[in-house]
C-alpha cells in the first residue's frame, strides 16, 4: 500500500508524532511510506501546490500526523487542508487516518477536525491513533502503535471505514441589520473584538457592526488578517523559559498591552473547514507565548459566528471547552442561522450583564478535567515551564488529592463501615444524615441570621 504521510508539524523531521510513522515504516517494510512536511513548508506549498498534489494523486491512503495544539491540529495542517480542497484535489474514495500525540488534553476534538475534514473530501475515515508524547519508548506505547496499524490494514482489507452519520443540515444565512442609532456612550471599559474578516460586504461584517450599536460600552477591532504575523506556532519551547516568541513580529508583546488587559473579548469569525480557519487558528496558535497559564481567567467572552454552527459539535466543544478551561464566561454565541439580530442583542445584554456583575461560573468536566491534564504536566516539566509553575503555585492549581491524607483516612474508615454488614443494619439513615449534617448547619446559621 502507498501511504502518504502529511506531517503536519512545524518541526519537520524532528517531529515526535512522526517518530511513530518511523516506527511503522520498520515494522511494516512491505507498505511504502511517503512523508510531505506539510507543517514545516507551508509556505513554499502555498507557491506552489505540484509536489503535494503528485503525492495525494499517487497514494492509496493518507496519514495525517500531527501534534495537538490549542484544541486542534496546528494552523499549518489547517492551511494545508484548506489548500487541498481550494486546488480541488480528487482523492474521493481513498483511506484516510491519523497519529497525534499530545498530553490527552483535548485530542478528540483534533480527530474530530481531521475526521470530518477528510468525510468533506469524500474519503474513507479509519479511526486513529492519540499517543501520549513518550508512549513509543515504552513496550505499551509500541504494542499499541502496531495494533493500531494492523487494524488500520484490516479496515482497509474489509472496506470498513466511518460514515458520515447525517448530513449537514440545511444552511440559510438570516442578514443583520444595523439600528440607526448606537447606544455605546460608556467608555469605562475597554472591550475588544477579534476578527479575521476582510470583506466589508460579509454578514459577519454586519453583525459586528449591530454589536457595536447595541452594545452598551464603546469597542474595538483588532483585524488579525492585518497583523504581520510572521507564521504558526513553531512548538520550539522557547517562551516557556523566556516568555518571548522566538519570531521577531513582537506579537506576545501585542497580544498581552492590546488585547489581555481588555475587560472582555468577542471572537468574530466565519466557519471554514468545521473552524474558524487557518489564520484565527494560527492566532490561537501563537497564544502559547502565554504557556499553559490562563491569564484572561475571569475575563467574560462572547463570539460572533456566521455559518452552520449548528451542525457542528466539534467545534461548539472548542468554543465552550476553551471558555471552561480558561475560566472565561461564555457570555454566549450569536449565529446567523436564525433571528440574527435578537442573537446578537442578546449576546450583547448578557455580555454587559458578566461586566456590570463581575458574573463567573465554576468550570465543568471540561475545564476541571483539561486544568487537571495541565496541572500534571506543569508540576512535572516546572524545570522548564518555570513561568507556568510560578502561576499555578500562584493560583493554588496544585491541588493534588493523593496528598489530602486526612481525607484518605477518613474514607478508609467509610469504607470499613460498608463492608460490615452488622454495622450497617445498626446504621440505619445516619449515614445519610451524617453526609447533610454540615448542610443542615449552615442553614441553621442562614436562618438565624434572618431573624
Amino acid at each position: 500500500m502507498k501511504i502518504a504521510v502529511i506531517n503536519g508539524s512545524p518541526k519537520g523531521k524532528y517531529s515526535i508524532t512522526l517518530q511513530t510513522v518511523r516506527y511503522l515504516e520498520r515494522k511494516y517494510p512491505e507498505h511504502e511510506f511517503t512523508v510531505l512536511h506539510a507543517g514545516q513548508r507551508i509556505k513554499a506549498l502555498e507557491k506552489d501546490f505540484t509536489e503535494a498534489k503528485k503525492l495525494l494523486d499517487a497514494c492509496d491512503a493518507v496519514l495525517f500526523s500531527y501534534p495537538v495544539y490549542t484544541f486542534l491540529a496546528p494552523s499549518q495542517l489547517h492551511r494545508f487542508i484548506e489548500l487541498v480542497k481550494e486546488h480541488e484535489i480528487d482523492i474521493k474514495g481513498k483511506y484516510a487516518t491519523q497519529i497525534s500525540t499530545s498530553k490527552h488534553f483535548y485530542d478528540i476534538t483534533a480527530h474530530k477536525y481531521i475526521e470530518e475534514n477528510a468525510l468533506d473530501l469524500k474519503m474513507k475515515y479509519i479511526r486513529g491513533l492519540s499517543a501520549d508524547m513518550e508512549d513509543l519508548l515504552s513496550e505499551q506505547g509500541r504494542e499499541d502503535a502496531e495494533k493500531f496499524f494492523v487494524r488500520f490494514l484490516w479496515s482497509v482489507k474489509e472496506d470498513i471505514y466511518t460514515v458520515r452519520a447525517e448530513e449537514p443540515s440545511e444552511y440559510k444565512m438570516v442578514r443583520a441589520t444595523v439600528p440607526g442609532e448606537a447606544v455605546n456612550t460608556k467608555a469605562e471599559k475597554d472591550i475588544v473584538i477579534i476578527t479575521d474578516n476582510t470583506d466589508e460586504t460579509s454578514n459577519l461584517q454586519t453583525m459586528i457592526a449591530r454589536f457595536r450599536q447595541v452594545f452598551p460600552y464603546q469597542t474595538r477591532i483588532v483585524n488579525i488578517s492585518e497583523y504581520p504575523l510572521m507564521g504558526g506556532c513553531l512548538g520550539c519551547f522557547r517562551c516557556a523559559v523566556s516568555e518571548k516568541c522566538v519570531y521577531k513580529d513582537e506579537f506576545d508583546s501585542f497580544l498581552r498591552e492590546n488585547i489581555q488587559k481588555a475587560d472582555a473579548i468577542v471572537y468574530a469569525f466565519t466557519i471554514s473547514d468545521h473552524s474558524m480557519g487557518s489564520r484565527f487558528k494560527m492566532y490561537d496558535d501563537r497564544n502559547f507565548c502565554n504557556g499553559h497559564r490562563t491569564v484572561t481567567v475571569g475575563m467574560p467572552v462572547g463570539y460572533l459566528v456566521s455559518g452552520n454552527y449548528g451542525a457542528e459539535n466539534n467545534l461548539r466543544t472548542v468554543i465552550e471547552a476553551r471558555c471552561e478551561t480558561g475560566g472565561n464566561f461564555l457570555s454566549g454565541v450569536a449565529t446567523d442561522e436564525y433571528a440574527t439580530d435578537k442573537q446578537i442583542d442578546d449576546l450583547a445584554k448578557s455580555l454587559n450583564f458578566a461586566l456590570e456583575t463581575k458574573h463567573t461560573t465554576p468550570q465543568n468536566f471540561w475545564g476541571v478535567g483539561g486544568m487537571k491534564i495541565f496541572r500534571d504536566l506543569i508540576y512535572q516539566m516546572r524545570g522548564m515551564m518555570r513561568a507556568d509553575h510560578k502561576f499555578y503555585k500562584k493560583q493554588g492549581i496544585y491541588d493534588f488529592p493523593q496528598k489530602k491524607r486526612l481525607t484518605s483516612m477518613k474514607m478508609y474508615l467509610v469504607g470499613a463501615l460498608l463492608s460490615n454488614e452488622k454495622i450497617l443494619s445498626k446504621m440505619g439513615n445516619k449515614m445519610n444524615e451524617g453526609m447533610i449534617a454540615p448542610y443542615e448547619k449552615m442553614f441553621a446559621k442562614m436562618d438565624k441570621e434572618q431573624k
